[in-house]
């Protein structure tokens, strides 16, 4: 799962309690709903999705595509549109409605992902159509991004304790050009806003109740969708359960420490290998892993789309490949490709999700593509008939799967964190304590720490972001919820899990996954099981019950639930 970059790659969500925090702290059944309240969205309620092949031949036969039409600002609906893409596995039988999946991120396309890991959710379509969509600023959904090539290279600041001004002045320099390419979408990104569009898209989809798996940050645009929308909730399960209170600071400390800690059960993992590229003395393994991180800080190299690719580009790299045992064998073979043959290949496709491209599906529209939305009256949209570029994003249209620009992963990574964080500490403060930061982060990590200090400063000067999750989003009076949480997941704790749940109130469950990884459903056959009885048939395990794993991994291992 591409999940949590922002607990995971990065930090996220505290005036005075963002950064200053971390310094003091060292099944419905498919029938038509109701329309909108507000008269000027009911045209967008009215879609159905037109599916058709995706006619990209990388896509999988079995997989169809289409597309939603949602406004751009939910406050003035008439101000312009986006497109969103669709994907989808039809049931196999007969269907009760579909299942829409969310990978995490925040900034996983929803497309791409289920063309890649289809195979893991296909139980689900013994009842469901799987669905999944590219989010606003995502994928094929209107891409933002903060530049590529010399731009891109501009606006990597460095973290820089000793001379904060002028790091402040290159964030600044940052946010200009992630406005500058990312087009009108940034203004309006965030999980607040993709909600809204999860329900205009269960409503295209044709049901009644929304029937939902989250994964990670996908967890907490399904808490958030149930708090906007709680008479809407069909069966939603939520595994690797994100925070819903914690400050930025807080969660990046959480994820730096999540962090180290897989990185020192891997290189325990890797020094048993006479292959290792870090040889086999534990002790020292570390301290090569950080040198090497040091050595491309200092000399970065190019990287296969033009760019370069620094040390902190590869720590990037490192901590998506964490996120699951399964990975360990290809880090190792990626790391030792580096470290022996100069070949960033292997490193720089975890650093773009896993894979080295988009997944190419061509886009409903203009240049002869199939799948599209049928609407009643949407309207005219912004961008209609324009040419399908690099700059259809700021058009509202879908972009071609080829233009999506290579950093929209990190670019959307940062917009949503910042766009659900209220907290921005002045630069006042942010000079104040940035060296007690600073030195927090790396006492948690020499590897980790100055990667996820910048991130955390990345909202600096970005305009102030909702309160509303950190506000609203509890007791909520939906159908219950399945929240798994897994005792050894790198990015998000399990206490995240025990706390959100507590905060939603009694319409949580909780599945504790005794086990390794980020998230449990593709690594553990009870949490797969679990959640599959729960989407599929009802079956809600007693809160408090347990997966227990003997020995962990989706092939071997002997499972049980407490």
């Amino acid at each position: 799962m591409l999940a949590k970059l922002s607990s995971r790659p990065v930090a996220r969500r505290g005036a005075g309690a963002g950064v200053l925090a971390l310094a003091l702290l060292g099944a419905g059944l498919p029938v038509a709903a109701a329309g909108p309240a507000d008269p000027g969205l009911s045209r967008f309620y009215r879609q159905k999705v037109t599916w058709a092949a995706c006619t990209d031949p990388k896509a999988p036969d079995d997989m169809q595509c289409g597309k939603v039409t949602v406004p751009l600002d939910y406050a003035r609906p008439g101000a312009g549109t986006l497109d969103l893409a669709l994907a989808r596995y039809r049931a196999t039988g007969p269907s009760r409605g579909s299942v829409v999946l969310n990978f995490g991120g925040p900034g996983a396309p929803g497309v791409s992902q289920l063309a890649e890991q289809g195979k893991d959710f296909m139980d689900l379509t013994n009842g469901y159509d799987v669905v999944s969509f590219d989010p606003r600023g995502v994928g094929r959904s209107s891409p933002v991004s903060c530049g590529e090539g010399e731009d891109a290279a501009a606006a990597a600041g460095e973290v820089d304790t000793a001379r904060p001004q002028v790091m402040l002045s290159q964030l600044r320099k940052s946010v200009t050009l992630c406005t500058r390419y990312s087009g009108p979408v940034l203004q309006h990104i965030g999980t607040v806003d993709t909600a809204r569009d999860l329900d205009v898209v269960r409503q295209a989809l044709g049901d009644r109740k929304l029937n939902y798996l989250g994964f990670s940050y996908g967890s907490r645009l399904g808490a958030v969708y149930a708090a906007r929308f709680p008479h809407d909730v069909g069966r939603m399960a939520l595994d690797g359960v994100d925070t819903l209170t914690e400050s930025l600071a807080e969660q990046g400390l959480a994820g730096v420490q999540g962090q180290q800690t897989a990185l020192d059960d891997f290189l325990s993992w890797c020094t048993t290998d006479i292959a290792c590229p870090f040889g086999q003395d534990r002790r020292t393994a570390g301290d090569q892993v950080a040198q090497v991180v040091h050595s491309l800080d200092a000399d970065p190299v190019p990287n296969p789309f033009g760019g370069s690719f620094s040390g902190q580009d590869l720590v990037g790299a490192i901590g998506q490949a964490l996120y699951s045992k399964q990975l360990w064998p290809s880090l190792e073979r990626a790391l030792a490709s580096l470290t022996q043959d100069g070949d960033i290949q292997g490193v720089f496709n975890f650093a773009t999700g896993g894979v080295s491209l988009p997944f190419r599906a061509t886009a409903p529209g203009a240049r002869g593509d199939s799948g599209g939305t049928k609407e009643d009256s949407p309207g005219a949209k912004a961008g209609d008939g324009a040419k399908n570029d690099r700059h259809s994003a700021k058009n509202g249209g879908l972009v071609d799967a080829q233009d999506v620009p290579t950093d929209n992963l990190p670019a959307a990574l940062m917009a949503i964190n910042c766009a659900d964080d209220p907290d921005r500490p002045t630069a006042a403060q942010i000079g104040k304590d940035l060296k007690t930061l600073g030195a927090a982060y790396a006492e948690a990590s020499p590897v980790f720490g100055r990667y996820r200090l910048t991130q955390l400063l990345m909202c600096y000067s970005r305009p102030r972001g909702t309160d509303y999750i950190r506000e609203q989003v509890k007791d909520v009076h939906s159908a219950k919820m399945l929240l798994v949480g897994t005792r050894g997941d790198p990015a998000t704790p399990y206490r995240w899990t025990v706390e959100t749940a507590a905060r939603l109130g009694p319409s949580a469950v909780v599945l504790d996954n005794k086990g390794d990884g980020h998230t449990g459903y593709t690594s553990s056959r009870c949490v797969h099981r679990k959640i599959d009885d729960f989407l599929l048939y009802g079956y809600l395990p007693p809160s408090g019950s347990s997966c227990l794993t003997q020995n962990t991994g989706w092939s071997s291992g002997t499972e049980a639930v407490d």
